[in-house]
């Protein structure tokens, strides 16, 4: 099968990025032709892998036509588009309009963000595309639920496969905090591209009521600054954090690692971790790549209540707080931290969730999704419902 992905790619950094460099490997390794179309922003200039055998510049509306042409030329199997609102250029990053109104094979798109609360035009771009594609892949039942109601896309064209975790090598978790200077200490870890949107804010609120009473407690906070916020305001977001954390004199208990993790060293962080704290401010969030792969590694897992947490964390495989509360937070943490059997027990329902979703795992669902799509078609205009424009 010879499929071409549609997204960023590296070694451009960003979560669909790295995502699409996971699918388009595993599904390599299943003996399939993996093609990539990149998508770059003006801000930086990429050198890519030879697997990179198209370039879209993100706000050069004509080359989104110019890349659906050669796709036409190209007749792959099947092209597969990542779609998040800030990929791509125009309103809404409407222009990949430009591309798939135009393809004549067909396409199949990730979704990772649908929005409860959206723009007229938001709802716009992703029913235009949505209703075209042969299958739209959705990583939690939420999104499922919010495609067939509000956009009226039919359920048999939606597919739940889980965010797919790189095949870590488990090591000891004390002999890890021997290697980086923690025996002794008990781990709490966040680890993405930093940003405001990470609520970093209230994690490091939240770690504060748990830590004045535990002084063998420490929250590491790993990645570096998003390379699209260092560009527009340098290191300022760090430096408002490090001033928090001084004025909260958090200094001995809160660190920084301030660079983009490798995999290998995602792997040990993870393991040396005790609990993995995520504190998103944003409940619609309906996918976290950092929290799958806390899930794949097995790791006892603190939350704020948003959508992708609530549905993988449901059933006590994880603590989730009620509200963005920094107070009912650190509880949780503090309740972890002080129960070791508890920690354990976590530990062992997130384990068996993410054994199954490994990327050579979801590898196989994504060739099964293809095939099925290819035995039963489905025409965009087969119980598509009329989209009325809001005006």
């Amino acid at each position: 099968m010879r499929i071409i992905n549609i997204g960023t790619f590296p070694p451009k950094q960003c979560g669909i990025a790295t995502f699409s460099s996971d699918v388009c490997n595993s599904l390599a390794a299943l003996g399939h032709t993996v093609e990539v179309i990149a998508v770059s922003d003006a801000e930086y200039s990429y050198v890519y892998p030879d697997e990179v055998v198209f370039e879209i510049h993100q706000e050069e509306k004509p080359d989104y036509l110019a890349a659906s042409n050669w796709i036409n030329e190209q007749q792959p199997d099947a092209v597969l588009i990542q779609h998040e609102y800030g990929i791509y250029g125009g309103e809404c990053g409407d222009y990949i309009l430009e591309l798939t109104q135009n393809l004549t094979v067909p396409y199949f798109m990730v979704a990772h963000t649908i929005l409860n609360s959206h723009s007229w035009k938001q709802q716009f771009v992703l029913w235009q595309l949505a209703n075209q594609a042969q299958r739209i892949i959705l990583m939690n039942s939420r999104a499922r639920c919010l495609l067939e109601t509000l956009y009226g896309i039919p359920g048999e064209k939606l597919t739940y496969i889980p965010h797919g975790v790189p095949v870590f090598q488990k090591e000891n978790a004390n002999l890890l905090k021997q290697r980086y200077g923690f025996e002794g200490k008990k781990i709490i870890s966040t680890f993405g591209l930093i940003g405001p949107g990470k609520g970093l804010e209230l994690g490091i609120q939240a770690f504060y009521q748990a830590a004045v009473s535990r002084p063998d407690s420490y929250y590491l906070i790993l990645g570096q600054t998003h390379p699209m916020l260092q560009k527009t305001e340098g290191e300022s977001y760090r430096e408002r954090l490090q001033q928090m954390i001084t004025d909260l004199h958090l200094e001995n208990q809160v660190g920084f690692v301030n660079h983009f993790l490798s995999l290998k060293e995602i792997g040990e962080y993870m393991y040396m971790t005790d609990i993995y704290f995520s504190p998103y401010p944003n409940l619609e969030q309906s996918v976290s790549g950092t929290m799958a792969f806390a899930i794949g590694c097995g790791r006892a897992i603190v939350s704020t209540p948003y959508a992708y947490a609530a549905e993988n964390l449901a059933g006590r495989r994880g603590l989730v707080s009620r509200s963005v509360s920094d107070k009912e937070l650190g509880e949780l943490l503090a309740t972890v931290l002080d129960d070791d059997a508890l920690r354990a027990e976590l530990q062992q329902r997130t384990a068996r969730l993410g054994a199954s979703w490994s990327w050579p795992e979801v590898g196989k669902r994504y060739v099964e999704c293809f095939e099925n799509a290819f035995l039963h078609p489905y025409s965009s205009t087969k119980g598509a419902s009329v989209y009325h424009a809001e005006l």
